[in-house]
């Protein structure tokens, strides 16, 4: 997992594929678009604009994606995400690999949390297991952009 600000340059150099993600999250006004999917780069990289509610820490499963990982940045609002590595003891609670490349878990091993605030961007990969969309105090509107980037373009 990487996390950030998205005013900030980035320390180390990153695959091509996460730098035009976060080139199109630092240049893009998300106050014009609606929710929706924009593709960056066809099907290896593309952007979910989603208008949600946090909820309740238990009202969201974790989850961990194979294909693609989640450049998860907030807009707008406050959230707080649940993260750990994926230790291969979470019990499994739903598969839609190959639906939708997301497996949810039940509840996830040595789990902490992170808190976004605009600007800030979380990075998940294959081996990061996630629980979003929490709140911090209590539920709030949010308006989040997670950018999918296919593993394969990461070479």
């Amino acid at each position: 997992m990487i996390f950030g600000h998205i005013s900030q340059p980035n320390p180390c150099r990153l695959p091509v594929a996460i730098e035009k993600a976060l080139s199109f999250l630092r240049n893009t006004d998300f106050t014009t678009l609606e929710p929706g999917v924009v593709e960056i780069d066809g099907r290896k990289i593309f952007a979910q604009i989603l208008d949600l509610k946090t909820k309740a820490q238990a009202e969201n499963r974790p989850e961990v994606h194979r294909r693609y990982l989640d450049i998860q940045f907030l807009a707008w609002g406050e959230e707080k995400i649940g993260v750990a590595i994926d230790t291969g003891n979470n019990p499994v609670s739903e598969s839609l690999l190959e639906e939708r490349d997301i497996i949810f878990y039940q509840k996830m091993e040595n789990e902490t949390f992170i808190e976004l605030v605009p600007g800030h961007y979380a990075i998940f990969f294959p081996q990061d297991v996630h629980r979003p969309q929490c709140h911090k105090h209590k539920e709030s509107a949010i308006r989040k952009i997670v950018v999918k980037v296919a593993i394969s373009e990461l070479v």
